[in-house]
């Protein structure tokens, strides 16, 4: 949690910063697709912390992931303040409409993902047991022919 929150709080800064030297926020594409991204994974970590099954009962860190999803929806702000004012008009909604359109771009890569790994492991398990069965049969071969002795 700590470094999706710093690596989100630096990529900020290099966006102050350039914004701070007159600089269009074009310059600033990785940084800012750096702050989206710490953003979404710090998003994504505290909702799986939410989701799991064993909770601790004195969870400190619940009120850290809290103040840093604080911190990033402040940057966020500033981020929105500074499209406005030095972006052309409507760059925040077309800004907003990207990242919808991205996220479900990763959401849908995702799922298909785990689809393939499911039918790889699908594919795995009845290849390991059609070789468990094959191996059985040659065993069960070698053993008649033993019994018989022609071995």
């Amino acid at each position: 949690m700590l470094a999706e929150l710093a690596a989100a709080n630096s990529a900020f800064q290099i966006i102050k910063q350039t914004v701070a030297h007159g600089r269009d926020l074009a310059t600033a594409g990785k940084a800012i697709n750096d702050f989206v991204f710490a953003k979404e994974e710090l998003r994504r970590r505290s909702k799986k912390k939410k989701n799991r099954l064993f909770k601790r009962s004195q969870d400190t860190s619940e009120f850290d992931e809290f103040m840093a999803l604080e911190q990033i929806k402040k940057n966020e702000a500033d981020l929105r303040s500074m499209m406005q004012i030095y972006g052309r008009a409507g760059l925040w909604q077309d800004w907003q409409k990207f990242q919808a359109e991205a996220r479900k771009s990763r959401q849908t890569q995702e799922k298909l993902q785990a689809r393939k790994r499911k039918e790889l492991m699908e594919t795995l398990l009845w290849s390991s047991g059609a070789l468990v069965i094959l191996i059985c049969v040659c065993g069960l071969f070698y053993w008649v022919a033993a019994i018989k002795g022609l071995i």
